[in-house]
């Protein structure tokens, strides 16, 4: 098992996903799904190779030169797709024109309610470069007045933006559904609320909400390099995770796959837990719980002694999962000054004490590649399936 520490700088372009997923039809297609899939098809060459003639994007997605030009003109038109000019070229017979997706010319935004201090948020342009950012104080804040810090935090940034906007992603902790609704956000004190609905009916806007941790996972798989069957472990306010099997997402029965925070980890109790049991992973790891812990520590071998304790208990609770579906990588993501370090390196040696060396031993226990920025980012990719058809 190896840990690694990684950091994407903010306010930088995230680099550029690189893992492709298509939409394998069970049933016979009509003709606009087909030309829907084609679109995405053409899109995502573009977004990923910047910079393609007609003729290159015929022979990348294998569909008909006549095809693509039709595509292609009707990107144009919508001002998704841009012509680069004349590639330089020195073989006979008139050079071909570049084409690219309009990278700068729209905006997407992208919400982070994780934080148990301040909604995040940020602006960015089709490549994942944030532009602008804002975030809403919400310590203590819940019911009805956090939904009114999305909606300032979302006036704020809609206000800024100088590009149209393309669509807007919410990662929510707690229990969200397929539709976007939060299901339930105990530490928010949301129930049953249509997030994704109150938000798309008031700014008239393509929205996608869904959990924090999914979200995260995304983000990571997208821009972080993630590996296809891995684990992200998004520490905040609570805790979940998000999980990814085979490149796809595991969303469970219940909406509910990688919500670990409220398993009780061990038989020798614990602090109470919101949820009304005892000793709860995430009564040991959320950040304030441990900022809590940590403040009452008398000197830097205690704090150290805290830190040691929680990554034990989340290598305790990994192990399982670990073994059952034999990870590749396990990511977390979450104030970076509690988890690297002395939280990360006893999570790896009780994973490393508890699971087999011969079958599990390559796994990875590092912190993501996008710092703060991991669940924002991830919200902006899920528009960019969701508009785009970009994965």
């Amino acid at each position: 098992m190896t840990t690694q520490e990684t950091q994407h700088k903010p306010g930088t372009a995230a680099p550029r996903p690189v893992r492709a997923g298509t939409a394998r039809p069970t049933s016979r297609l009509r003709p606009e799904h087909a030309r829907r899939h084609n679109r995405a098809l053409v899109l995502q060459a573009l977004y990923r190779a910047e910079g393609l003639s007609r003729a290159d994007l015929a022979r990348e997605v294998g569909l008909t030169r006549v095809t693509i030009s039709d595509l292609v003109a009707d990107l144009i038109a919508e001002d998704l797709v841009i012509e680069l000019g004349l590639r330089p070229d020195s073989r006979p017979g008139k050079p071909a024109t570049l084409l690219d997706i309009n990278r700068k010319g729209f905006s997407i935004v992208g919400l982070d309610l994780s934080n148990n201090s301040a909604f995040r948020g940020v602006l960015t342009d089709l490549d994942g470069t944030v532009v602008e950012r804002s975030e809403v104080p919400v310590r203590g804040v819940t019911g009805d007045a956090a939904v009114q810090a999305v909606y300032d935090l979302l006036d704020d940034l809609l206000a800024r933006a100088s590009a149209p906007v393309i669509g807007i992603g919410v990662g929510s902790p707690g229990l969200v559904d397929l539709d976007g609704a939060v299901v339930s956000a105990p530490n928010l004190d949301w129930h049953d609320l249509p997030l994704q609905q109150l938000i798309a009916e008031r700014y008239d806007l393509p929205t996608q909400v869904a959990n924090d941790a999914n979200i995260a996972a995304q983000g990571e798989r997208a821009f972080g390099g993630a590996s296809a069957d891995m684990m992200l472990i998004r520490i905040g306010r609570g805790l979940g995770a998000g999980l990814v099997v085979g490149g796809n997402l595991v969303h469970g029965s219940g909406f509910a796959a990688g919500e670990i925070g409220h398993v009780v980890v061990g038989t020798d109790g614990g602090a109470d837990c919101a949820c009304g049991k005892a000793g709860c992973l995430e009564t040991w790891l959320a950040s304030p719980r441990l900022e809590a812990n940590i403040s009452q520590a008398a000197d830097a071998s205690a704090k150290a002694a805290v830190l040691r304790e929680a990554g034990e208990r989340l290598g305790i609770a990994l192990g399982p999962v670990v073994g059952a579906l034999n990870l590749g990588e396990v990511v977390l993501a979450g104030p970076h000054d509690l988890l690297a370090g002395d939280l990360l390196e006893a999570t790896a040696e009780t994973l490393r004490s508890r699971t087999m060396g011969e079958v599990h031993g390559s796994l990875t226990l590092r912190m993501t590649a996008l710092g703060r920025d991991i669940v924002v980012l991830g919200a902006v990719v899920t528009v960019l399936t969701g508009q785009l058809g970009i994965s």
